[in-house]
Formats: structure tokens, C-alpha cells, sequence
């Protein structure tokens, strides 16, 4: 188990952290972006919108969106012409997850369009698809061939896979449905999903990698009982959060401990010890 930390929040650990849903704030999700400076701003409903100064990237945080898409992510060439990729999270979507693609997505943005906007292409050293699935093989995640035109891998225990389609794909409906080049799930089935994730044909190697890392890290996440799913609980495994071990005592401390500590009578005091056998004291006069 990991070490107790403070600013754990939650109750208790969710192993495999693929079973740990999503937190109840998307703050961490937005940080990497805001840190850079990025804009900013709410519409009357509670979504939030994340805009790059040249607005070539932006980022919706949805909870009141028209579908279950709570987070969309588009990169642009021209920040007026059609998105170049585009991601989506789903609502159930560990946020550890969408951190690991915003913060992976912010460093490629201070490199430029070459790093932010790289397209997969096979057999290329830096921006080979293969590059986003090594992650999870070479931590014992399972090639699976699950219907034709489809490679997949797929988790140990079966409740977490990738599946990448082959072939011709529209892409507009890649920016709006889950008719998609990538797509990372959990659950007992990829058609109702525990939560999902997906990525467009020419998503970057390497946000799609930085989020397989992350999906397939051994740690698990911390969450509060009350917020995962019954069923949940049926599949993975919640180990409690550990209180914090108390500091080792002080000289100080164990100078002020002795300070409080009443005194204790001894063997040697003055003060008569009384039994059912003692003779009564006589009475007579008292100097």
C-alpha cells in the first residue's frame, strides 16, 4: 500500500485504479493548461472553457453538456478551420487519466505544432501508433482480436481494454460519436462501459501514450467509498486509508509528559497501612 500523504483525498484505495471512476472535481484536469497561462471561462451553466493564446488548442470541461462527453479536447492548424484531433473523457473517466493527457498535451504545446500536432505514422522511431499500446503489453495487458478491422488489448482480469480501429473512418463522426481511430474502456463490456475514452485518428503518440502509462500504472487511487459503485466494489479491491502514524515524542514532549505525571506514593511512606486485624487506637491524652 502506498505511504499515507495528507492531501489524499479520499477514504480508500481503488486497485486497479482503471475501477476508480472519476473525482467529484475536474481542477487537477485544468491545472497543466491554466498553469501555462492559458484562458479561462465559464458559460452560465458551470462549463468551463480552456483556450491556448492562439486558440489552436481548447479544452470544454462539460457537466452540463448535451451527452456524457464531460471532457473534449481539439487542436487546430487554423484556429478558425476544423479541428485537426479531437479527444473525449467521458464523466466516469478516472481524472487522473485526463491529468495525464493535459499535462502530457502542455508540454507538447511549448515544443510547437511539430509535437502538438504530430500525426501517427507506422514505423516512425517517435510517432508510431504501437508507441500508445506498449505501456499496457509491457505491463501484461493481453492482444486480443475481438471482431475484424479491430486490434484490442486487453487487461489481466478482463475489465479494462484499447481498442484501435483499422481502415477508412469519417472524420467528423470521429469528433462526435465513438466511431473512433482509439478508444480506452472499463467495465465488464466495451458497449456499456464503466467509463470511456477517445481519440481521433491523428491524435499525437504521445498524449495517447501518456494516458496508457497512466490507465496501466500498478498504484492504485485513492477515492471515497461513498462514491464508488456497488458493483464496483464486486471487482476491484478497496484497501482503507491508513491514518497518518503519530510523530515520535520530543525530548520536549517526554520532559512535559514527566512534568504532568502526579507523583506516586512508595513503599516508604509514613501513612499507616490499615488491615482487619489492627488494634484499635486506645484513647488518652495528646501531646
Amino acid at each position: 500500500m502506498p505511504p499515507h500523504d495528507d492531501t489524499i483525498d479520499g477514504d480508500v484505495y481503488v486497485f486497479p485504479r482503471y475501477l476508480a471512476r472519476a473525482t467529484a472535481i475536474g481542477d487537477p484536469g485544468l491545472d497543466p493548461l491554466r498553469d501555462l497561462g492559458w484562458e479561462l471561462h465559464n458559460d452560465d451553466l458551470g462549463n468551463a472553457y480552456v483556450n491556448a493564446p492562439d486558440r489552436k488548442v481548447r479544452l470544454g470541461y462539460l457537466p452540463e453538456g448535451d451527452d456524457d462527453g464531460l471532457w473534449r479536447i481539439n487542436a487546430y492548424k487554423d484556429p478558425f478551420g476544423p479541428p485537426v484531433w479531437g479527444v473525449c473523457f467521458n464523466d466516469g473517466c478516472p481524472t487522473e487519466f485526463v491529468t495525464a493527457f493535459t499535462t502530457a498535451l502542455a508540454e507538447a504545446y511549448e515544443q510547437g505544432p511539430d509535437s502538438y500536432l504530430a500525426r501517427p505514422v507506422s514505423g516512425s522511431k517517435d510517432h508510431d501508433p504501437f508507441l500508445a499500446v506498449a505501456p499496457l503489453i509491457n505491463r501484461g495487458w493481453l492482444i486480443d482480436r475481438p471482431r475484424w478491422g479491430v486490434f484490442a488489448v486487453q487487461s489481466p482480469d478482463g475489465l479494462a481494454g484499447l481498442e484501435y480501429t483499422t481502415g477508412h473512418l469519417d472524420p467528423e463522426a470521429e469528433l462526435t460519436t465513438r466511431d473512433v481511430r482509439w478508444q480506452l474502456w472499463a467495465g465488464t463490456s466495451i458497449n456499456r462501459p464503466l467509463w470511456y475514452a477517445t481519440a481521433s485518428t491523428d491524435t499525437p503518440v504521445v498524449l495517447l501514450k501518456a494516458v496508457t502509462e497512466c490507465a496501466s500504472d500498478p498504484a492504485p487511487l485513492p477515492r471515497w467509498r461513498e462514491d464508488t459503485y456497488s458493483y464496483v466494489e464486486g471487482m476491484a479491491q478497496l484497501t482503507p486509508i491508513l491514518p497518518p502514524n503519530p510523530p515520535a515524542p520530543t525530548p520536549l514532549d517526554v520532559q512535559r509528559a514527566a512534568y504532568r505525571r502526579p507523583a506516586t506514593l512508595t513503599t516508604t511512606s509514613s501513612v499507616p497501612r490499615w488491615s482487619t486485624t489492627s488494634r484499635p487506637v486506645l484513647p488518652g491524652r495528646r501531646h
